[in-house]
């Protein structure tokens, strides 16, 4: 038996020999024929939150395995994403192009995982609320939305520990006119990262990011299983520690940089530079879940991302042409207003 068809099995109801799906809103599996629910029992819970280290030494370690997964590869931005359980979709949960069946991944084995906590119908509601609070949207956008298409999402993370031993150099500004003077300043700091969490794959947009990022909680991690998988899509770890270190390295050096700036504490720097000696790397590779809501608006494609754990939602959405113009004459027409009132007390 594959290993794709064991996990299959695994899921079968043992009431009715139907097929079970992960449900958010009981923490357990659902069996889609009977209705009946089973819960989720693993023993290592406590195991899911434990890091890795990573050193030069350990490098020949970190191999991708070949699995045999049913992975459906997107024709339009390549993505590769598996599909557990009964529910299959011909769409890619990223952006909703069309997907094919490959039958074999070559990944690296997800180290824990949190599971959705909310269902589709509260990520519908919160995609609702979002839009209800843009403003200049579109009179008809809310009704739009309620017809997206809606993935629910495992997408792979890193999380990363180090310790930073910095030295920098900074120039800063001082006075201003003839009293104007550029200072230097140098000196030593350390800064230290604990679970810091990145991206793992290149279609894990910005928009995506932002509507995971927040609130992250390594005692919510469970052990990977594929009931927690069930019905959901979800990207497999395809970065080695080094690659997912490089492509994280500008978003590190942005928070470097501003830790080095509240050091300083000078409002008026003009130049900084920096060395760091990283020791002390611990890693997992972690799946957190999201709800992708895709819709078109004048033939223009667009998603609302809702995060599965909590609701926090950002999206992409057009603006109303006539509501912008509504709002840009009251605003003159306060502007104008308030010029009059004050030249009028200007006279008195």
């Amino acid at each position: 038996m594959t290993e794709a068809a064991a996990i299959q099995t695994a899921l079968q109801c043992p009431a009715c020999a139907g097929q079970c799906t992960f449900l958010p809103t009981e923490q357990a599996l659902a069996c889609q024929s009977c209705g009946s629910t089973h819960p989720i029992e693993l023993d290592d819970d406590a195991d899911a939150a434990a890091e890795t280290p990573y050193g030069v030494d350990l490098v020949a370690e970190d191999r991708p395995v070949p699995q045999q997964v049913r992975v459906h590869h997107c024709e339009t931005c390549g993505g590769d994403v598996i599909f557990t359980g009964p529910i299959l979709s011909e769409r890619c949960a990223y952006c909703d192009g069309p997907v094919v069946l490959a039958l074999q991944d070559t990944g690296f084995a997800t180290m824990g995982l949190i599971p959705f906590a909310i269902g589709e119908e509260e990520a519908q509601a919160c995609a609702q609320r979002w839009v209800s609070r843009r403003i200049a949207a579109p009179s008809d956008l809310k009704g739009i939305i309620a017809e997206a298409r809606v993935a629910g999402l495992y997408a792979p993370f890193w999380t990363f520990d180090s310790t930073e031993t910095i030295r920098y150099w900074a120039q800063y500004r001082t006075g201003s006119g003839n009293h104007a003077r550029t200072r230097s300043t140098e000196g030593d700091m350390e800064i230290v990262f604990d679970d810091l969490l990145m991206p793992a794959s290149p279609h894990v947009t910005p928009l995506i990011r932002d509507g995971i990022l927040h609130e992250f909680d390594p005692a919510r991690l469970r052990p990977y299983d594929a009931a927690y998988l069930a019905g959901f899509a979800a990207e497999q770890h395809h970065q080695t520690v080094e690659e997912g270190l490089a492509a994280n390295a500008d978003d590190k050096d942005l928070l470097i940089r501003n830790r080095i700036r509240k050091h300083i504490d000078k409002s008026r720097i003009v130049s900084l530079e920096y060395q760091s000696d990283t020791t002390g790397i611990h890693y997992r590779r972690i799946l957190l879940p999201v709800w992708i809501l895709h819709y078109s608006y004048e033939d223009q494609p667009m998603k609302v991302v809702v995060c599965g754990l909590h609701g926090r939602t950002f999206g992409e959405r057009p603006f109303s042409t006539w509501k912008l113009a509504g709002y840009a004459a009251v605003l003159s027409a306060v502007a104008i207003g308030f010029g009059v009132g004050w030249g009028a007390g200007g006279l008195l």
